[in-house]
């Protein structure tokens, strides 16, 4: 039995490509005798047959075309006899095998071809219940497909003939509807008997239909599913399959060629893997040129194409858009509809016109596969549809999702910034791209991934600069020049101009070669070379007029007269790949070069003009160019370079044009992303005429994006930064740009605090964010001073919002990463910034020089060393400051420092142990800790020419229980003959072991005759013993009885002892009662500012205590000095209670008022005391006034008896003066806390206005106890 059935009665028709293409499976039971037909379902071999053919065997005999036999045994079947079916699995029968159709039902009436004595043509009459019997039992059959047929036909499907199992052929697509079956016998339910067959008509014959099975569960659902995914079909039965061969037919006449393998970049194929998996629809690759896009694209459909489960990918350009588009669907049809011609061409069957783009995607999305569309080059759509493209996005995003398709648009930032921002956020696959919506950012190669590029392209390591290095297109050309020269060898370290020069060299020679030989006479030598030269004058003339109309694209008519055809310069320049077709016209095959070779033919100072001139006109808008100015890049010629270097020309363009017009007298902006030739143009200006030119050309941008403020000029501030900032990017060394940087962070930071933060920086200034001077090509010192600049341009830290979502990227931000990035250099820098005291905007009055302190607080953990090297070595007020704060909280680096400053042979740094070991001493808790300032002292100790030094070193060793028996003598002389560095602190922690002779020095200190009173009553107050305690205060008593005038210094003394709360009330109530009594009016005042300034919670029930006792004792005792003198007393407290009112509760300052107030009241000169002071207050202390007011209106009666009414009004005035402030945005009122200067010292907390630059990410703030205090130590 020949495995095609030879042609029968059946007519030309029979004949079909769908038939002819079909090969069947002959099956035979073990002894060869025939037992029907199959045919293979997948490319494992599957063979279907029907249920009879395999009945009651335990083997089979398949024969396939070209003499191939398989013989299997029971284990290979797979009988599904309640489905009237059976499965064979074979091996090495090489049959190509048939699709089967994905319909739910054949049409009733259309037309089949089955293999019946021949391919014969039969008729579906419909579906009809049949019984199948088998060996066991009957089985029924729901839906047979009854077909009708000739005679011949009938008689060829007798049961037990060779038809048995064959498939039944869709006439048009040629895909298996059914399986023949020739035992299956009519069944009607309870109308009819065994082997009676309905009396409306009988059937030629009946099929086991396949149709709707790849619901189906068990191994035929399975293998259905695999037909669909590995067997294509067309038309009507379009399957995965096919739309599979299709989609792979239009990435392959529309992708890129490429070169060599490139290199994988993993990074990037697990991107693409996310975004597969997740639900966004639409993914940026965001790169500038020569950054792999088209590669990386290819690299996603080849994946794609290959391995277990192929998806469905279409490819297009943006020049394959049409000015009439709705959305992507229309291109991705056209290249569907390419895609069917091309295959309708080789003879596949089926309508290719049923595959629309909405099938192909529903198909692809049903199967699990979704369909993916690659758009490379959006840049290249037509103007009149980038006019649009906000409609064009809408359309597709709404396709997209309808469909369930997704989309990657690769192209350059410029595009991206404006077109990405047109999808939906919902959409968006997330990623990172600064200044962009969201999308994956494309650079250079990694280093492992260039050393891998170098290794497969044959380049030698060190062959290109370290700016090129790591440059994907320069590497792969480079590679080429390299390829063509004999030896591979290429002298030098080439730029990546002088690569691009050689490649372009490279190519115009091989077209002059293509060109030479279709001469007659051939052309040889001399002739050559100079036909060469011609061809590089012509693709300069071709970059030239690339230049005018158009998206960058050379028009057809113009590619035509440069590269005739008939002279075969077309088709040579073609097949060389120095251009390619692009939409309607012309391409050079790479952007990065077509940019580079195009700025050699641009007028720059008209260009830049045109793009940014503050003077363009209202009609066409900054950076407009009417299209009557392309025509003149259509117009005369530039002179061929001999060497195919570029050169500009006399007849160069003044700009990248577009000339279209959207509608009557309206011209289209110059695209932003033809921003490439102006980059290429200014970088050409450097190497033809020095660093000196372009760095003033920059200049020039800057100071016209200092005017260029108004949205009707973002365009212009656009296409200005972003010449700026790319041309900054490519320079060779930034080195001669210094100025321009500097000038630039001055002009970002003048913009922003005139506008209230970055949010008002707009396009053009706007662009130079945080991360634009971290990728700079600078030193890391001239970085960080620029950045030193701009921190000021960071605004309060809730003036900016950040981009999508995001917290906005500071100035500080990118300072803190610098910082943990190169701790060690970074840290020395910062300590430059201590001197700066501009303060930072945002009302929280921290300065530049408070944020460095701050950052390297913060930042201080992981070369805490180092940073107290670097401080020292600043040797600035600053530095100190933050040394103190490291002395408490991080005790032990400072005492390895003072050890290693002890023993260091400079003087400077034995002066600094000699200073911060007594800063530290105190917070030495750790036996390691005092060991090492035991070891310090010593040394210091040991030096004889270091005398000055010796009463700082015997203070710590006083301090040091281990050696303060042996020093504490010389330490006590030292101190009673005046000695500074033996402090009054360090003698006091020795009272607990030696208070006798303590004491005795203390009280020498405090009368000697350089009086230490002050440091020694401070000592004294950290006594906390009681027994200490109460000898301390008789010794504060006897100081204050014998001089009086020091009794601001016990005033001192008893407010650090209130801080330690009720444990003090034993010491200090004996101690003020005693000093009160009798004291004159001085010492008095002394002790009630103390006494009325709030304190901490923890000390205030005693301080209003001994508060009342002072009061009480104003009111009641007499006085020698009763009448102005005693007045100031009270005048003292009122002073305290008004500064201190915003840090207590309103009722407590409010009573103490009045009853100050009550009791200067008692005669006419306090009367006129107390207004004068209330006034007077009210205008110094913020909110003050208004608590005045609203006590007086809850207790009227009792106010207007205190108050005269003149300081009434006053009061009034100044309150509503307050008022006014807070409603225009002033200060808060009443309760609202310390809001003047009055509140707490100058500096204090500075730092903690500051936000931590990892605050937005961490919640965290830097703290700032220590910040700008002034103390001599921490709080």
């Amino acid at each position: 039995m020949a495995s095609v059935p030879p042609a029968g009665p059946a007519g030309p028709a029979a004949q079909a490509a769908p038939v002819a293409q079909a090969v069947l499976v002959r099956i035979c039971d073990p002894a060869g005798r025939p037992r029907g037909t199959g045919f293979v379902a997948d490319h494992l071999g599957t063979v279907v047959t029907s249920h009879e053919v395999v009945d009651g065997l335990s083997g089979l005999l398949l024969h396939a075309p070209g003499d191939r036999t398989c013989r299997v045994g029971a284990d290979a079947l797979v009988p599904l006899p309640e489905a009237g079916l059976a499965l064979v699995r074979t091996e090495g029968l090489g049959v190509r095998p048939l699709p089967v159709t994905v319909r739910a039902s054949a049409p009733l009436g259309s037309y089949v071809r089955v293999a019946a004595g021949g391919w014969r043509q039969a008729r579906v009459l419909g579906a009809a219940p049949v019984r199948h019997t088998a060996a066991d039992r009957v089985h029924l059959l729901d839906r047979a497909m009854e077909l009708a047929m000739g005679t011949a036909g009938s008689d060829a499907l007798r049961p037990g003939g060779a038809a048995a199992g064959g498939p039944v052929l869709d006439a048009e697509t040629g895909t298996v509807l059914a399986v023949l079956a020739t035992s299956l016998l009519p069944h009607a339910p309870g109308s009819m008997r065994d082997g009676e067959v309905p009396a409306v008509h009988r059937a030629a014959g009946f099929a086991v239909p396949l149709t709707g099975g790849q619901g189906r569960g068990g191994p035929l659902g399975e293998l259905l599913r695999r037909n669909a995914a590995t067997v294509p079909a067309y038309g009507r039965d379009l399957n995965l399959a096919g739309a599979l061969q299709l989609t792979a037919t239009s990435v392959g006449s529309a992708g890129p060629d490429t070169w060599r393998e490139p290199v994988e970049r993993s990074w990037l194929v697990a991107e693409f893997e996310r975004f597969e998996a997740a639900q966004a629809s639409v993914l940026g690759l965001v790169g500038v040129p020569g950054t792999g896009r088209t590669t990386e694209l290819a690299a996603l459909a080849g994946r794609r194409a290959c391995g277990p489960a192929p998806a469905p990918t279409v490819w297009l350009r943006g020049a394959d858009l049409r000015d009439g588009d709705a959305s992507v669907a229309d291109a991705v049809g056209r290249a569907l509809a390419q895609a069917g011609r091309i295959l309708a061409a080789s003879g596949t069957p089926g309508d290719m016109g049923v595959a629309t783009p909405e099938r192909v995607a529903r198909l692809a999305r049903d199967a699990g596969r979704p369909l993916l569309v690659l758009l490379d080059g959006p840049e290249e759509m037509p103007p009149v549809l980038a006019h649009r493209t906000a409609e064009w996005t809408a359309g597709t995003a709404g396709w997209l999702r309808e469909c369930g398709a997704r989309l990657v648009v690769a192209c350059r930032p410029e595009h991206w910034e404006q077109a990405g921002a047109l999808y939906p956020a919902e959409t968006l696959h997330p990623g990172v791209a600064e200044r962009l919506p969201p999308a994956v950012a494309l650079g250079d190669l990694t280093e492992h991934e260039a050393a891998c590029a170098r290794e497969r392209y044959a380049v030698r390591e060190g062959a290109l600069g370290e700016a090129d290095a790591r440059h994907p297109l320069t590497l792969r050309l480079l590679a080429e020049v390299r390829a063509a020269v004999p030896g591979g060898a290429v002298e030098g370290c080439p730029t990546r101009e002088e690569v691009f020069e050689a490649r372009l060299g490279l190519m115009c020679l091989r077209v002059a070669v293509r060109v030479a030989a279709a001469h007659r006479p051939a052309l040889r030598g001399t002739a050559v070379r100079r036909l060469a030269a011609e061809v590089s004058g012509r693709v300069h003339e071709a970059a030239r007029r690339c230049l005018g109309p158009g998206q960058g694209e050379l028009a057809r008519e113009a590619f035509e007269e440069i590269f005739p055809w008939r002279t075969g310069w077309a088709s040579a320049v073609l097949t060389e790949g120095v251009l390619v077709p692009a939409g309607g016209g012309y391409r050079f095959a790479h952007e990065e070069v077509a940019d580079w070779v195009q700025g050699a033919h641009l007028d720059l100072g008209e260009a830049v003009e045109r793009l940014v001139g503050v003077g363009a006109g209202a009609a066409a808008g900054p950076g407009r160019v009417p299209a009557q100015a392309a025509e003149r890049g259509a117009a005369g010629g530039a002179d061929p370079a001999a060497r195919g270097a570029p050169a500009p020309s006399p007849s160069s363009t003044c700009a990248p044009q577009n000339g279209r017009t959207a509608g009557a007298g309206r011209v289209l902006p110059v695209p932003r992303h033809r921003i490439g030739p102006v980059v290429e143009a200014m970088l050409l200006l450097e190497r033809h005429h020095g660093a000196g030119q372009l760095a003033a050309r920059m200049s020039e941008l800057i100071r016209r994006l200092e005017v260029l403020d108004s949205p009707e000029s973002a365009d212009a501030q656009w296409w200005a930064a972003h010449l700026i900032s790319d041309t900054l990017a490519r320079v060779p060394a930034l080195g001669p740009y210094s100025g321009v940087l500097r000038e630039l962070a001055e002009a970002v930071t003048a913009r922003s605090l005139r506008a209230g933060g970055p949010q008002g920086l707009g396009d053009g200034l706007g662009t130079f964010g945080p991360w634009f001077w971290e990728r700079l090509g600078v030193d890391q010192a001239e970085r960080v001073d620029l950045l030193r600049v701009l921190v000021l341009a960071d605004g309060a830290p809730e003036s900016a919002a950040g981009r999508n979502g995001r917290p906005p990227d500071r100035y500080l931000d990118a300072v803190a990463r610098l910082l943990r990035g190169d701790l060690r250099r970074v840290q020395i820098l910062l300590c430059g910034w201590f001197d700066d005291e501009r303060v930072l905007p945002g009302g929280a009055g921290a300065t530049v020089a408070e944020v460095a302190q701050a950052l390297l607080h913060t930042h201080r953990r992981p070369a805490l060393d180092d940073l107290v090297e670097a401080l020292v070595e600043a040797g600035r007020p600053r530095a100190d400051e933050l040394l103190r704060a490291l002395a408490a909280d991080e005790p032990s680096a400072l005492c390895r420092a003072v050890v290693r400053w002890a023993h260091d042979d400079r003087v400077e740094r034995r002066v600094a142990a000699a200073s911060y070991g007594l800063v530290a001493a105190p917070h030495a808790t750790a036996e390691a800790d005092r060991e090492q300032l035991r070891c310090a002292a010593l040394a210091l100790l040991g030096r004889g020419a270091d005398v000055s030094l010796h009463g700082a070193a015997l203070a710590l060793l006083v301090r040091d229980p281990r050696t303060r028996s042996r020093y504490l003598p010389r330490a006590m002389a030292a101190f009673v003959v005046g000695e500074p560095r033996v402090p009054a602190a360090a003698l006091v922690t020795a009272l607990a072991t030696h208070p006798e002779p303590v004491l005795a020095t203390l009280r020498a200190g405090l009368y000697g005759v350089d009086a230490r009173a002050r440091e020694v009553l401070r000592a004294l107050a950290t006594v906390t013993t009681p027994a200490l305690a109460r000898r301390s205060a008789a010794l504060v008593a006897e100081y204050v009885a014998r001089r009086p005038e020091g009794a601001v210094h016990a005033a001192e003394f008893v407010q650090a002892r209130l801080e330690s709360g009720p444990a003090a009330r034993g010491v200090l109530l004996p101690l003020v009662r005693g000093l009160l009594r009798g004291s004159p009016a001085d010492t008095r005042s002394a002790f009630a500012t103390v006494l009325a300034t709030p304190g901490s919670p923890s000390s205030a029930p005693l301080r209003a205590e001994l508060l009342d006792v002072l009061v009480e004792y104003e009111e009641y005792a007499r006085h020698d000095d009763a009448s102005a003198r005693g007045a100031a007393v009270l005048d003292a407290v009122l002073r305290a209670a008004a500064l201190g009112s915003g840090q207590r509760p309103d009722a407590r300052t409010r009573d103490l008022v009045r009853r100050t107030g009550t009791l200067l009241v008692r005669t006419p000169e306090g009367a006129a005391r107390f207004d004068r002071r209330l006034v007077a207050l009210a205008r110094e202390v913020p909110g003050f006034a208004r608590r005045v007011v609203c006590w007086s209106v809850e207790a009227p009666q009792d106010w207007a008896a205190l108050i005269g009414p003149s300081a009434r009004r006053a009061v009034e005035a100044l309150a509503e003066i307050e008022a006014g402030q807070e409603r225009a945005g002033g200060r808060g009122g009443p309760g609202d806390g310390p809001t003047g200067p009055a509140d707490g010292p100058p500096g204090s907390g500075a730092a903690e206005a500051v936000a931590d630059p990892e605050s937005t990410r961490e919640g965290g703030r830097l703290r700032g106890r220590w910040a700008g205090s002034g103390s001599a130590a921490p709080p």
